[in-house]
């Protein structure tokens, strides 16, 4: 397939990706006044099903590669996790689904700070710029008041923090050889069977909607995982992975006609300089990179 259709492909399967991420927010939403961990367990039971399914069919299984990998695919396991219980509590608190989007889209900055720890990867001076522009653009969206207020912010930033190391472990995963595959269920299917005794001990009985919805919200996450996987099949990341920025303005579309939520004014420049940040670094990556090729 020619470069420039794989790469157009995988932009619209990253896009299909910001959508199912951005409607699992919303049916998380939308279930209204429940456990985080209730949601949580939702959000990843139905993912590993799908992907022990799937593994049942390849040729080595459930085979982790090393004795290494293992010790990433737990470090990525529990700091998702922690990322996914701070991210569905900003999405219940704070004043609109979009907010906590782009306070989760922080994580691609995070990851540089934590390639710099984990992978020795020394960041260039515009990389650091990038960064603390995007930090500026997180204060503007959470409006620190420094008192309980500022939690589900706080939740929502640090939501970011967990998914940019996860992320640079699934990167370390790679450079081991793991299969993604492997990655996406040692991380689903121990989110499920460690959310599942908090599921049981605090449970709400639940409306049939509210079953509806949860489910849902596990059916986009799936959708949401696979998407973005095939993605990175078709395109390097440096190349598309802005695009997953589309997950804010599909939530606040979401949001404004399904859940009547106006994001404030501040927020709105927050989003703006945030995305900004992560536009100039996509293009510092893609010239960075131009004189390079042959």
């Amino acid at each position: 397939m020619h470069i420039a259709v794989k790469k157009g492909l995988g932009v619209l399967l990253i896009l299909g990706a910001a959508l199912s991420f951005a409607c699992m927010g919303l049916f998380v939403n939308l279930a209204g006044d429940l456990p985080v961990m209730q949601k949580v367990f939702f959000r990843n039971a139905l993912t590993a099903a799908v992907v022990f399914f799937i593994l049942l069919f390849q040729k080595d299984k459930f085979k982790i590669q090393s004795k290494q990998s293992l010790l990433w695919l737990l470090l990525r396991s529990v700091l998702g996790f922690l990322g996914v219980i701070l991210n569905f509590y900003a999405i219940d608190n704070l004043s609109s689904i979009s907010d906590a989007s782009i306070l989760n889209k922080l994580s691609p900055f995070f990851a540089i700070l934590f390639s710099a720890l984990l992978l020795k990867e020394k960041p260039s001076i515009p990389e650091i710029i990038f960064v603390l522009i995007a930090f500026g653009g997180a204060a503007l969206v959470a409006q620190p008041k420094f008192d309980l207020t500022v939690l589900p912010a706080l939740s929502g930033i640090l939501s970011g923090a967990c998914a940019g190391f996860a992320y640079t472990c699934v990167r370390i995963l790679g450079m081991k050889g793991e299969r993604g595959l492997m990655t996406v269920f040692f991380f689903s299917a121990f989110s499920t069977i460690v959310s599942l005794p908090f599921f049981i001990a605090g449970y709400v009985p639940m409306t049939p909607m509210q079953w509806v919805y949860l489910m849902l919200a596990g059916v986009a996450a799936t959708a949401g995982q696979f998407f973005i996987t095939a993605a990175y099949r078709q395109a390097p990341a440096k190349e598309i992975a802005v695009f997953d920025y589309a997950q804010v303005l599909f939530s606040a579309l979401l949001g404004f006609f399904i859940l009547s939520q106006v994001p404030k004014t501040l927020s709105i420049i927050g989003y703006v300089v945030i995305i900004s940040a992560a536009v100039g670094k996509w293009l510092y990556q893609l010239l960075k990179r131009k004189p390079n090729q042959k």
